[in-house]
């Protein structure tokens, strides 16, 4: 989808009108501080003047008082003026920052099983970040400091001057309108590729968390220097297009500076000969001049403010993308709350395709009893981990329907559905958290007691005493700090503290060795007790206790039935698998 600056302006607003009483603090500070400024060069006009005269200076000194004590007190309103700004626009820009970091973080959260799927995780988190430090924070910055400032300064200064030199005033109007249309169409065409830099900063940074996130397989495979040559032709063409753009911009500030010139001789030669004419006196003279240093300032900031404006609205607009991007999967318009009193699940004539190019389940039908223990088997791709993904609303179906208890479960809440299920993944991931918090995870209002007792049950309280903070140890990122079957039991342990009535096991002993295993399977048998279980498995060893045993293949059930039926049914598929295994394994 093409993302406007419109879109991203709304995004923005949706933050700040949350924030309106820091918003009015700040812009009442800085417009009333430009006023001020404005003002204060009156009196220097004044002061002039009054220097000019013949009279005495003791005559003069009373008066010249009076203006330097004004000017004293015109300076000490203005830094007042500042400070409120400054602190009404701290209190704003950290809070909308905040807000945005969370819509974003909201938002991502929402989307689909399919989106994180072709996503990289650093490349999110750096669209997160560019989305409220590197967009909205220069914007805000530019449009609080710069350009609002300088509209204010620019409409006193030419009222100013059209009361006493209307030709000036004229003079600067014209000017300015120029000055302001070539910065900002330089700025215009220099945002195509301020968003080309930006997706190449995107994809840098995701290729670097893609390779710190697998450095072992790095290490293990000897591809260091592979992986440093693909970082490195990423960051060149990073560094290219970033000196490509800064070349841009100072480009920009020699056409910005030729026109500076082009007004600032303008003006001078204008004042000069009015001086020499006796229009102007020295203190309008010096009017002038002020007001054009003063507006020099604000406009060499201008060229750079609206180029930065431009630039944070490229690099907003990968987040922005994203949050606007539709959710691949949604809650339906007034779906209800599941309700799961027994645990029966249908699955009438399911049909689903990746992409639409990879057909995975066609027509598949099927009846899994209240409280049956059912293992999905098959080769690998045949659809077995897409039926729990479907069952999950990880995808949405193409056609057919998945039924709980009678409930389409595409007419019922995500939430509730998937509260209903416990999920025991072969390769659980953990949070960098402590093994209490990831436990808990299952159900976050129990106890501590009740996550030890979980624990016990699924045997990893026994290697969790081991460890010097016990369950206050932290498990490192993605449960690094602990081995595959360390991480299987604490995953185990969160199912059997969730206590939901639908259990699904996607090989979940795999990681085990055989003294753990043992003790997992009676774990896993205590779990399973008057729960609707529905198994994965590629180690058909671990099944063979399993109610039922539907057998998989290209997406359609093609046998079901227990263990000793289906080995002595003549031409069985899964009699097949059973002869080809090998310690347990598919060979």
């Amino acid at each position: 989808m093409t993302v406007t600056k419109k879109d991203i302006l709304k995004i923005y607003w949706r933050a700040c009108r949350n924030h309106k009483p820091s918003l009015f603090l700040a812009v009442l500070g800085v417009v009333s501080g430009a006023v001020v400024w404005i003002i204060y060069p009156i009196y220097y006009k004044e002061l002039f003047d009054l220097l000019a005269q013949s009279e005495s200076p003791d005559t003069l000194y009373p008066q010249l008082m009076h203006i330097f004590f004004t000017l004293l007190s015109v300076s000490i309103l203005a830094w007042t003026l500042h400070r409120i700004a400054d602190f009404g626009n701290n209190v704003f820009q950290t809070s909308v920052k905040a807000d945005l970091k969370e819509h974003a973080f909201s938002a991502l959260l929402h989307h689909s099983y399919a989106f994180f799927a072709n996503s990289f995780a650093g490349a999110l988190v750096r669209r997160v970040h560019r989305l409220s430090s590197d967009g909205f924070e220069v914007f805000a910055d530019r449009m609080l400091w710069t350009l609002l400032p300088l509209a204010v300064q620019l409409a006193g200064i030419a009222i100013v001057l059209s009361l006493n030199l209307p030709v000036f005033a004229v003079a600067f109007i014209v000017w300015f309108v120029i000055f302001a249309a070539v910065q900002t169409s330089l700025s215009i065409w220099k945002m195509r590729y301020d968003k080309i830099r930006a997706e190449r900063d995107t994809e840098s940074t995701a290729i670097l968390s893609d390779a710190l996130a697998n450095h072992t397989t790095i290490q293990l495979f000897a591809r260091k220097k592979y992986e440093f040559k693909k970082f490195r032709e990423i960051n060149q063409s990073l560094r290219s297009m970033m000196l490509f753009t800064w070349n841009l911009s100072a480009i920009i500030d020699a056409v910005q500076f030729i026109l500076f010139m082009v007004i600032e001789f303008v003006v001078l030669y204008l004042a000069l000969g009015a001086w020499r004419d006796g229009s102007i006196t020295i203190g309008t003279f010096v009017l002038v001049q002020s007001y054009m240093i003063q507006i020099f300032g604000r406009l060499w900031d201008f060229g750079r403010a609206v180029r930065s404006i431009f630039t944070s609205f490229a690099d907003a607009k990968e987040m922005v993308e994203i949050m606007l991007k539709p959710v691949d999967v949604t809650d339906t318009p007034g779906a209800k709350t599941l309700h799961v009193m027994h645990g029966e699940i249908v699955f009438d004539r399911v049909s689903f395709s990746y992409q639409k190019t990879r057909r995975v389940l066609n027509a598949f039908s099927g009846t899994i009893r209240a409280g049956e223990r059912v293992a999905l088997v098959g080769h690998s791709g045949a659809g077995k981990s897409t039926i729990v993904k479907l069952l999950l609303r990880l995808h949405d179906l193409e056609s057919g329907k998945i039924l709980i208890d009678g409930q389409h479960i595409q007419k019922v809440t995500q939430d509730s559905l998937r509260a209903s299920v416990a999920f025991v993944p072969q390769e659980p991931l953990l949070f960098h958290r402590t093994l209490m918090e990831n436990i808990r995870y299952g159900r976050p209002d129990a106890t501590d007691d009740g996550v030890v007792r979980a624990s016990r049950l699924a045997h990893c309280d026994e290697f969790i005493h081991d460890l010097p903070e016990r369950y206050d140890t932290l498990v490192g990122e993605r449960g690094i700090k602990l081995s595959g079957g360390e991480r299987q039991r604490i995953a185990i342990a969160r199912a059997i503290l969730k206590n939901a009535p639908i259990l699904v096991l996607d090989e979940a002993t795999s990681s085990l060795d055989s003294e753990s295993e043992m003790m997992i399977q009676d774990a896993l048998a205590a779990l399973m007790k008057n729960k609707t279980t529905i198994a994965i498995a590629h180690r058909l060893s671990t099944i063979k206790q399993m109610d039922r045993i539907l057998v998989i293949d290209e997406g359609k059930l093609i046998e079901e039935g227990a263990h000793e039926e289906l080995i002595k049914k003549r031409g069985s598929l899964y009699g097949k698998l059973w002869k080809l295994q090998s310690g347990g394994f598919l060979a």
